[in-house]
C-alpha cells in the first residue's frame, strides 16, 4: 500500500504546468495525470476520457472507464489517455490518504492473542531470567564450586532456549500479514482484533439496500388516483425529491426527465424513515413510506407488492403510488449459502423496505429471519436486541452501506461498510471496509481470519513444543548450546516464515 502514496501532482496554473507536493494542492485547484501516473488527490473529470486501473484500492483487476462528471479516487492508476480533474478534497481527507492512515494505523488495534503474548513476554522475561540464575547458582552450594561452570553452562543454555522472541515477532507478524494479505483483495481490516473476532462469528446481519441489492432502482409502475394524472404524480413525486441523493430520489427524477427549478420549493423537510415534506406554489406535498402516511392521517391505497412503495399525497389527499424494483447482487446468494457453510448460526436482514419485499429478499436469498419497516432507530434497537441473544464470546456482525447506516455500524461487534471506499461516514463508523460492492468479500476476510488463526497457533505449539523439548534435556545435560541456539534462532526464523504464509497466501 506504500507503493500507492503519491510523490506529486501535476498543477494547472493557466498555460503552466507545475509539479507540486499534493498537500499544496487545494479544492477547486485543477491538476492533469498523464497516462501512468497515480491521480494524487480526489476529484472531478473536468476533460478527457480514459481507463482507470484501480487494483490497488479495490482488488479489482478491471479497468474502469471514466469520462467528464465522473469522480475519480486518488490511488487509481491513468491507462491510455491524459485527463485533467477540479480536486475535490485536500491531500489529508483523500481517499488514499485515509487508506495509508487507516492500515499503518491497523497495528496499534493488537487481536487478544497478540496481547496476551507482549503481556506475557513482560512477566516471562524477568522470571526466566531468576530461574537461569538458580540454576546456575543453587545447585552449585550443594555440590560445591567445581561444579559451577557445568551449572552456569547449563543456566545459559535455559536462557538461550527460553528467550521469547518466536512468539512475541511471530504472532505480531502473522496478524499484520493477515491486515496486508486482506488489504491486497481490496479488504480495509483496522485491527487485528477485529480480524481474530471474525474468527468467532454468531450472527450475520445484513442491510438490504445497496448491499444485498445493487441499490441502482428503477420506476416500474406509476399508479394514480383518478383526479391526476400519471404525469403529475411523478411530477409532484421529483419535486419533491429534488434535493435528495437517495437512490430511489435518483430513480424518481431520472423517470421524470425533466429539469426541476428549485426555486419552486419554499419549505423542505426531510422526515427521517418516512419520507420527504414540500411546499410548493401547488401546495404542500408528502413522498413517503406507509408510515408517512399514517402519521400525517391521510387515507391511503394499501398494496401488496414485491417492488418499493413510494406513496404520494398534494394538499392532504392521496394523489397514488409509484412502484419502484432494485436488482439482487450477482453473489448474493452464494454469500449467504457459503457463510452459512462456514457454520455462522444466522444470517439475517435488517429493512426499512415493506413486509412483502422484505420476505421476497429472504426467500431468495435463504435468509434465516428478515426484519422490514424499520426506521434508523428500530434497526440499532433490533440489533441490540440480537446481540442479547447471542453466546458470551460470540460475534454479531453487520454489513451496511455505512451512510445511512452508521449508528447500526457502530453498535455491532464487528461493523463492515460495504463499498464504503468514497464514504467519509463508512471509513469513520465501521470496523472493516469492503472497498467493492460485492457481499461475498466477506467470506474472503472470514476465510483470511481463520488462515491467520491457524498460522498463529501453528507458531504457538511449534515455539513451545521445541522449546520445552529442548529446556527438559538442557537441565538434564543431554542438550548442547547447540540445540539451544535452534530452539531460539532457528525457531524464530521457521515461525517468521511460516507467518509470512499469510502475506503469501
Amino acid at each position: 500500500l506504500l507503493n500507492i502514496r503519491p510523490d506529486y501532482a501535476n498543477l494547472v496554473s493557466g498555460d503552466i504546468i507545475e509539479q507540486v507536493s499534493p498537500e499544496d494542492v487545494r479544492v477547486g485547484d485543477i491538476i492533469l495525470v498523464k497516462p501512468g501516473e497515480r491521480v494524487p488527490l480526489d476529484g472531478t473529470i473536468v476533460n478527457g476520457e480514459t481507463s482507470l486501473d484501480t487494483v490497488a484500492l479495490t482488488g479489482e483487476s478491471m479497468p474502469r472507464i471514466v469520462k467528464p462528471g465522473d469522480q475519480v479516487l486518488s490511488g487509481s492508476i491513468v491507462k491510455d489517455k491524459v485527463i485533467t480533474l477540479r480536486v475535490d478534497k485536500e491531500y489529508s481527507q483523500s481517499t488514499i490518504a485515509k487508506i495509508l492512515d487507516l492500515v499503518e494505523n491497523a497495528a496499534l488495534k493488537k487481536a487478544p492473542t497478540e496481547n496476551f503474548i507482549t503481556k506475557f513476554a513482560r512477566v516471562y522475561t524477568p522470571v526466566v531470567v531468576a530461574i537461569a540464575l538458580g540454576i546456575a547458582l543453587i545447585p552449585t552450594l550443594f555440590y560445591g564450586f567445581d561444579t559451577f561452570s557445568q551449572w552456569l553452562y547449563r543456566a545459559l543454555i535455559f536462557l538461550v532456549v527460553s528467550c521469547p522472541c518466536a512468539l512475541v515477532v511471530s504472532i505480531p507478524l502473522s496478524f499484520f500479514g493477515g491486515i496486508g494479505g486482506a488489504s491486497r483483495k481490496g479488504i480495509l481490516v483496522k485491527g487485528g482484533n477485529y480480524l481474530e473476532a471474525l474468527n468467532n462469528i454468531h450472527a450475520v446481519v445484513f442491510d438490504k439496500t445497496g448491499t444485498l441489492t445493487e441499490g441502482v432502482f428503477k420506476v416500474n409502475e406509476i399508479i394514480n388516483e383518478e383526479s391526476y394524472t400519471a404525469e403529475a404524480l411523478l411530477e409532484y413525486a421529483a419535486t419533491a425529491e429534488s434535493f435528495s441523493d437517495h437512490p430511489i430520489a435518483i430513480s424518481i427524477k431520472e423517470a421524470y426527465g425533466k429539469d426541476i427549478n428549485p426555486a419552486v420549493i419554499k419549505y423542505h423537510e426531510d422526515i427521517s424513515g418516512k419520507g420527504i415534506r414540500v411546499k410548493t406554489e401547488a401546495g404542500e406535498i408528502l413522498v413517503g413510506n406507509e408510515k408517512l402516511m399514517e402519521a400525517e392521517g391521510i387515507s391511503y391505497r394499501k398494496v401488496e407488492a414485491s417492488d418499493t412503495i413510494v406513496h404520494v399525497a398534494v394538499e392532504g389527499k392521496y394523489a397514488g403510488y409509484i412502484l419502484i424494483s432494485d436488482k439482487m447482487k450477482k453473489d448474493s446468494v452464494d454469500t449467504v449459502k457459503a457463510l452459512k457453510e462456514l457454520g455462522i448460526k444466522k444470517v439475517m436482514m435488517l429493512t426499512g423496505d415493506n413486509r412483502t419485499t422484505a420476505m421476497k429478499v429472504k426467500e431468495e436469498l435463504n435468509l434465516d429471519e428478515a426484519y422490514y419497516e424499520l426506521l434508523p432507530h428500530e434497526k440499532v434497537e433490533m440489533l441490540e436486541k440480537i446481540k442479547n441473544e447471542k453466546t458470551e464470546k460470540g460475534k454479531v456482525v453487520f454489513v451496511g452501506d455505512g451512510i445511512n447506516d452508521a449508528p447500526v455500524l457502530s453498535m455491532a461487534d464487528i461493523g463492515i461498510a460495504m463499498g464504503g471506499l468514497g464514504s467519509d461516514a463508512a471509513i469513520e463508523a465501521s470496523d472493516i471496509v469492503l472497498m467493492t460492492d460485492e457481499p461475498y468479500k466477506l467470506v474472503e476476510a472470514i476465510n483470511i481470519a481463520a488462515f491467520t488463526r491457524k498460522i498463529v497457533w501453528q507458531n504457538i505449539i511449534l515455539a513451545l513444543g521445541v522449546k520445552s523439548a529442548v529446556l527438559v534435556l538442557g537441565a538434564f545435560g543431554f542438550a548442547t548450546m547447540w540445540e539451544a541456539v535452534f530452539a531460539d534462532v532457528g525457531v524464530a526464523l521457521l515461525a517468521v516464515l511460516n507467518a509470512m504464509r499469510v502475506i503469501r497466501n
